[in-house]
């Protein structure tokens, strides 16, 4: 079918194309005046082309970002005006026919070939003028072919795509809901899923084999640079008679594959095994970034006779730094000014230096037996500087303290992905707030040991067939061998709080079915928005989601959340107060 307003897109001119008549369609990128003539640059979804007319008044009064339709001769441009930087750099079009199809403001929010420098909340507000920069219209692009990839994937491994209900009933799975009220029944609500986890163990009941779909996910949680507020996409899926062992096989083959299309990054294969236990005590969190060679080690025990008030009563951690000894003070005090950043009341070291004597304020509470041990437990060198996180729970500073000197030393290998499995996730923590148990990960997971660890073990000691997948810090992924048994369920979240009364009215559909026959099934749920962000190497994930909110989850453009009407609320029987 001819189409009206080009024959040919912006990119795929050449010099093939010269002495051909044309017509094409764009977004006016650039205004250029040469002593009286003006050159276009052309943009549409495929690149940019120039145009230029030899009629003074052709392009009189054109706005930049405005849309046009134009038909020309394309001929060659000089060999000094060529422009190496574009594909249609080598010609131009000289125009006859020019229509304006949509006019621009003259003035813009911003210019759109710079927009990534302008202020975020300006950008999303205007959306679709940012999506127009190429960079950000790449990411898009980009996104679209990983998810197309994922898919062709998913089947040519025999997953089948069911897409799962978006309306549905709240459930407790560890984060709020968002809640629609229901106009046929009064006083009852929907809510939107905050994944399709009861639906997609309802599809391995149903005796469905293997099923995965590129699903949407919502939860009312705060924004952080890989979280965004409202709403998220995962690749999930799940298989009926399979252990982790299974998921583990299909996991590391799609994200490997997927990582080592769209990245000439380094992928280490096969994904390192790290139980949850090991990446507390050396990393301080359960996203370890194994691109840094830093450990933290526990210095507890040789330090547990200190006079130091600071390392009395508490857990001592202790990261050991080669050879930087000679650095000047000021990078001492940088990362001094680092650990106040964060929390933290200071950060005690010392430096190795001849003769093994350490060099730094803690010496003096040091006993000769004490210096010993550390240089036994830490493995200390001359040149060696030893850094001390001491606190009741000090996971999350040795962590972010480990992550810091990485970033100062130049020691993270920007050119690679490292992923990993965290296995072994505890079943129960206990909340002092709530004074009982309550899950660590999700709910419907299988306690490993089954039901003689649920009644023979306190609850803190359980583990759960729980595993996530972790990439460069970054968790990717969450997953677990299903609970698919009822007495071990029931006894399961007993233990969590709740009656039997409460699994049957929380949880109705799997409660029941459940009594029906239920297979032995496990899956997980990589996050397609994380991938991507990764892929792209973006530091904010709202750089590769389209229309994402802002990180105070609000939509400027649309004007989301927004009031709605007296007759709105009345029809679903809602009273604002």
């Amino acid at each position: 079918m001819k189409n009206k307003y080009r024959d040919h897109t912006c990119n795929d001119l050449t010099l093939d194309t010269v002495g051909s008549r044309v017509k094409v369609s764009g977004w006016i990128e650039n205004i250029r005046d040469h002593g009286g003539i003006l050159f276009l640059d052309i943009r549409d979804h495929y690149g940019v082309v120039q145009i230029v007319s030899h009629d003074d008044n052709m392009f009189k009064n054109v706005t930049k970002e405005s849309t046009i339709s134009c038909e020309g001769i394309v001929t060659k441009r000089d060999s000094e005006m060529v422009n190496p930087k574009i594909k249609t750099g080598e010609i131009e079009i000289v125009v006859d026919k020019f229509e304006v199809l949509g006019k621009a403001k003259n003035e813009l929010p911003f210019e759109v070939m710079t927009s990534k420098e302008v202020f975020e909340e300006t950008r999303l507000k205007y959306r679709y003028l940012d999506l127009r920069n190429e960079k950000v219209h790449n990411n898009i692009v980009f996104r679209s072919n990983v998810i197309s990839y994922m898919r062709k994937k998913m089947e040519s491994l025999g997953f089948l795509e069911i897409q799962t209900p978006i309306l549905t009933c709240s459930s407790p799975e560890g984060a709020r809901d968002y809640i629609v009220p229901s106009r046929k029944h009064h006083g009852k609500f929907y809510a939107l899923p905050q994944a399709p986890q009861i639906f997609k163990q309802l599809l391995m009941v149903s005796g469905f084999d293997k099923y995965f779909q590129i699903a949407p996910c919502f939860r009312d949680e705060d924004a952080r640079s890989d979280r965004a507020p409202g709403e998220f996409y995962q690749l999930d899926f799940e298989m009926a008679f399979a252990e982790a062992e299974d998921v583990y096989e299909v996991a590391e083959e799609v994200l490997y594959d997927i990582f080592t299309k769209f990245s000439t990054k380094k992928v280490d294969k096969p994904f390192r095994r790290i139980t949850y236990k090991e990446a507390m005590e050396k990393y301080g969190t359960d996203k370890p970034d194994l691109r840094n060679p830093l450990e933290i080690i526990d210095v507890t025990d040789a330090l547990k006779d200190i006079e130091f008030k600071p390392f009395r009563d508490v857990i001592i951690k202790a990261i050991v730094a080669n050879d930087i000894a000679d650095k000047p003070n000021s990078w001492f005090n940088d990362l001094v000014s680092y650990a106040s950043s964060i929390g933290m009341p200071g950060i005690g070291y010392f430096k190795v230096e001849e003769g093994m004597k350490f060099n730094g304020p803690i010496d003096k509470f040091l006993t000769d037996e004490m210096r010993k041990s550390l240089i036994d437990v830490a493995n200390l060198k001359v040149g060696d500087v030893i850094f001390f996180i001491a606190d009741k729970n000090p996971y999350k500073f040795a962590s972010l303290i480990r992550t810091e000197l990485g970033r100062k030393l130049e020691l993270i290998d920007t050119d690679r992905f490292a992923f990993c499995f965290v296995t072994d996730f505890p079943m129960y923590e206990y909340d002092e707030d709530l004074e009982q148990y309550v899950f660590t990960h999700n709910p419907f997971s299988m306690p490993q040991g089954g039901m003689d660890s649920l009644l023979n073990k306190k609850p803190e000691e359980i583990l759960a067939y729980q595993y996530d997948i972790v990439c460069n810090g970054v968790e990717l992924s969450s997953g677990a061998v299903r609970n698919h048994d009822l007495e071990i369920m029931k006894k399961a979240f007993e233990i969590a709080g709740y009656d039997e009364e409460v699994l049957k009215e929380k949880f109705k559909s799997l409660y029941t079915a459940f009594s029906f026959g239920a297979p032995p099934h496990a899956g997980m749920a990589p996050g397609v928005d994380r991938i991507v962000m990764l892929l792209k190497d973006e530091k904010n994930i709202r750089e590769v989601i389209a229309f994402p909110m802002n990180s105070n989850a609000q939509d400027l453009m649309m004007g989301s959340p927004s009031e709605i009407t007296e007759l709105q609320l009345r029809e679903t029987h809602i009273k604002v107060r």
